[in-house]
């Protein structure tokens, strides 16, 4: 822990800010090595679970310590952190700095809140406390548990994953009608939580595009616009690129989220505008390098090693 009596304020908010510079660039790696290995790469929605889930009856369990990395989901921030609560969203940086500074100054941070399933736990309330204690290293935190009684056992994470895809899919094909306005189309994702934020990479396009024109336009006509202007030629890119060569049980729907998410972060650090083809190129350079670090690490192990056998008569 530092010391407050000798350290200036600025010192902790560089330190904090360094803290969250790390953490995001590991949860952009992290999601590079899921889909390399077919892994989720996000938490789950509780309010999407629990629209599948017969709840019989809650109780207050009070206060517990419970272990973090049962926490899998959360009601509201399930797009903000991966699967390990490293943050994915930059809009995040503020508070989690902020968490991050008290934990740097000692301060004693109140618990968080939670609804239980099973064995599993869902953040109600302080995600971001989860986040940073996480990455520190916490194995336990402290929690305010409410647990929810279902008519049957929960057995994992991988059941409810297949069923809130299947959902989620045709909730977005039912919201945006694009089957029939843009006939073809496949539009196929392969984690759950990422058909919303292409719903809000159409309300996003709506409104600029409305604002462009001088006029509102409709949704209908926001879908395929966002479809012919940004979706599809971001979908090219990768094609022309080969990228999904090195995702192969990813999507091209998913390479165009992971690219977009890519893009914003690389306009946000350089301040300058950055193309499709630009974002795409940076992108496709992390598993080449994460493949070319490994087989340079494995080889200085291996040589290391070498060199305390006994050598042969």
């Amino acid at each position: 822990m530092i010391n407050p009596g000798k350290d200036s304020p600025d010192i902790y908010d560089r330190m904090a800010s360094q803290d969250f510079d790390r953490a995001y660039q590991k949860g952009f790696m992290r999601s590079m090595f899921g889909a390399l290995k077919n892994k989720r790469s996000g938490l789950l929605s509780f309010n999407e679970i629990r629209k599948q889930l017969s709840i019989e009856n809650q109780l207050d369990r009070g206060m517990q310590e419970i272990p973090i990395p049962k926490i899998i989901g959360s009601l509201s921030r399930y797009k903000d952190f991966d699967e390990t609560f490293l943050p994915r969203q930059t809009h995040t940086r503020g508070r989690w700095k902020n968490i991050d500074r008290l934990h740097l100054i000692g301060e004693v941070l109140p618990p968080v809140e939670v609804y239980q399933l099973g064995e599993f736990f869902f953040v109600i309330d302080g995600n971001h406390r989860v986040s940073v204690a996480r990455e520190k290293g916490q194995k336990f935190i402290d929690a305010h548990v409410i647990e929810l009684h279902l008519p049957f056992k929960v057995d994992g994470e991988a059941n409810w994953q297949n069923m809130l895809l299947a959902q989620e899919k045709n909730s977005f094909y039912e919201k945006t009608g694009i089957e029939a306005l843009r006939p073809g189309s496949d539009i196929h994702l392969t984690m759950p939580g990422q058909y919303s934020k292409l719903l809000e990479h159409i309300d996003v396009h709506r409104y600029f595009t409305s604002e462009y024109l001088g006029r509102d336009i409709s949704y209908e006509e926001a879908v395929c616009s966002w479809y012919d202007h940004i979706y599809q030629p971001m979908v090219e890119v990768i094609i022309e690129k080969k990228t999904l060569e090195l995702f192969p049980k990813r999507s091209k729907s998913d390479l165009y989220l992971w690219i977009i998410e890519r893009l914003a972060y690389l306009k946000e650090r350089y301040e300058q505008p950055v193309s499709f083809a630009e974002a795409a190129e940076d992108f496709t350079r992390f598993p080449r390098f994460l493949s070319n670090l490994f087989s340079q690490t494995v080889g200085l192990v291996v040589g290391f090693l070498g060199k305390g056998k006994p050598k042969k008569d």
